[in-house]
C-alpha cells in the first residue's frame, strides 16, 4: 500500500507518541509499504530526511504553549491537495488532532481517501493541570467531532475505548503498543553508571523516566521516594527527562540525580541500571515508559490503569495502586522496596511479559486494519497470510 502518516511529533523529539510513530512507520516500511511522513518542521534548518526511501512533507510549525520543545503544524491544504491529487494514498493515519491533522482529515475526506485516526494524548485532562479546566467540555466536543469524521479511531487499551465510547466517539478499535525488547534489556545494566550516581553497594536506585511537568504527578513520586528512604535509611532517586518542573525540583531536592533527556542505548542503560520504577501519572492514554521499564527488568509501582493495568499482574510483575489513591501508591512502592525477593520476582515477571509485546506482531495487526479501510481485497489476503505467519 501507499500510506501517509500525519503526526505533529516525531523523533528526534523525545516523547512516547514520537517513539510509537517511528515504530509504526518503520514497521510498515519493513513490510514493503510505501510511506509518506507529514509533520511540522522542528526548527530552523530542518529538512526532509528521505534516507531509505521515506518521503517527507514538512509543514510550518510553531511552539506548543507550555510545551516549547514541541511544535504544532500549521494547515497546508494546497500542498496536500496537490500531492494527493498527483499520488493518492491508499490510506492515511492521523496521529494527532492539531491543526495539521485536522487539515489532513478534511482534505482526505474531500478526495475520498480513507482516514484512520489515533488517540495518543489526553489533551482534555491536561487542561486541569494548566488552569484551563473551564474549556475541558469544549475540548471534548472538538475531539469527538474530529475522531467521528475518520473511518476508525485506534486506541491502546480496552478501558480507554470504553471511556471514549461513553463520550460519544464512535468506531473505536484497540491497537496495543509494543516495545523494543532488544534495546530495552536487563543486560544493559551498568555498574559504572551507578557509580556515577554515587550509589553505594546494595543501595536501591529509584527511577522516573518522562516529562518533568505538572500533569505527571511528580509530587507523589517524590513523596513515595522520601517515604522509602526514611524506611530503609538510604536510596537514590534518578529522574530522566526534562520539562517545566525541572528547575523547581532541582532547587528543592539537591540530592536527587537529574540526568536530562536520554534516548537510544543511553536511555536503555539508564533503565537497566535502576531497581524500582515509579509511574505516578494519572493522565496517560497508555504510558510507553511502563513497557520500557518492564523490558528492562524493573520492579514497577504504578496506578491500576492504562499500560500498567493491561500488562502488570499485581504482585508478580509489580505493584498496582488503586487509581488516584496517593496513600496506596506509596504503600505499593514501600512494599517493593522492603522486599528484595518481591523486587526480584517482579523484575523477572516484568521482563517475561515484555518479551511477548514485540512490535512485529502488532505491525501485522495495524497492516490488517489499514487494508480493511482501503478496500483492497487482494491485499487483504496477503495481510491475512502475514498475520498468520507472525502468530505461528
Amino acid at each position: 500500500m501507499d500510506i501517509a502518516v500525519i503526526t505533529e511529533t516525531y523523533p528526534p523529539e523525545i516523547n512516547g507518541v514520537a517513539r510509537t510513530l517511528r515504530a509504526m512507520v518503520e514497521g510498515l516500511r519493513g513490510q514493503g509499504h510505501s510511506l509518506t511522513l507529514i509533520r511540522p518542521s522542528q526548527g530552523r534548518g530542518d529538512q526532509p530526511d528521505t534516507e531509505g526511501g521515506l518521503r517527507q512533507i514538512l509543514a510550518p510549525g510553531l511552539p506548543i504553549p507550555r510545551y516549547p520543545e514541541l511544535r504544532f503544524g500549521l494547515p497546508i491544504p494546497r500542498r496536500l491537495r496537490r500531492a494527493w491529487a498527483e499520488r493518492s494514498p491508499d490510506a492515511i493515519y492521523i496521529a494527532t488532532e492539531g491543526p495539521l491533522g485536522r487539515c489532513a482529515l478534511r482534505i482526505a475526506r474531500e478526495l475520498g481517501i480513507p482516514a484512520v485516526s489515533g488517540y495518543h494524548t489526553n489533551f482534555q485532562q491536561y487542561c486541569r493541570h494548566y488552569g484551563l479546566g473551564l474549556i475541558e467540555p469544549a475540548v471534548w466536543g472538538s475531539l469527538k467531532r474530529f475522531h467521528n469524521r475518520s473511518r476508525l479511531t485506534l486506541v491502546p487499551t480496552q478501558d480507554l475505548a470504553a471511556q471514549l465510547g461513553q463520550r460519544g466517539i464512535e468506531r473505536l478499535r484497540v491497537f496495543p503498543r509494543g516495545v523494543d525488547t532488544e534495546l530495552f534489556n536487563p543486560a544493559r545494566r551498568s555498574d559504572a553508571l551507578r557509580a556515577a550516581w554515587d550509589v553505594t553497594d546494595g543501595e536501591p536506585v529509584v527511577l522516573y523516566v518522562g516529562r518533568l511537568a505538572a500533569e505527571k504527578n511528580l509530587g507523589l513520586a517524590v513523596r513515595a521516594f522520601e517515604a522509602l528512604r526514611t524506611r530503609l535509611g538510604r536510596g537514590r532517586f534518578v529522574l530522566v527527562g526534562d520539562g517545566p518542573e525541572l528547575a523547581r525540583l532541582k532547587r528543592r531536592h539537591r540530592d536527587f540525580v537529574f540526568t536530562g533527556p536520554k534516548t537510544g542505548i543511553e536511555l536503555a542503560e539508564y533503565y537497566a541500571s535502576g531497581d524500582l520504577f515509579l509511574f505516578p501519572s494519572i493522565t496517560e492514554t497508555f504510558g510507553n515508559v511502563v513497557l520500557e521499564a518492564m523490558a528492562s527488568g524493573l520492579a514497577i509501582a504504578a496506578y491500576d490503569y492504562a499500560a500498567a493495568r493491561q500488562h502488570i499482574r499485581n504482585g508478580r510483575d509489580g505493584m498496582l495502586a488503586r487509581f488516584g489513591d496517593n496513600a496506596d501508591f506509596v504503600r505499593c512502592a514501600l512494599a517493593l522496596a522492603e522486599s528484595p525477593a518481591l523486587v526480584a520476582k517482579a523484575a523477572a515477571g516484568a521482563r517475561a511479559t515484555a518479551e511477548t509485546l514485540g512490535w512485529p506482531r502488532l505491525i501485522g495487526e495495524l497492516e490488517e486494519l489499514l487494508y480493511q479501510v482501503s478496500d483492497q481485497p487482494r491485499a487483504k489476503e496477503v495481510s491475512h497470510a502475514r498475520l498468520a505467519a507472525t502468530n505461528e
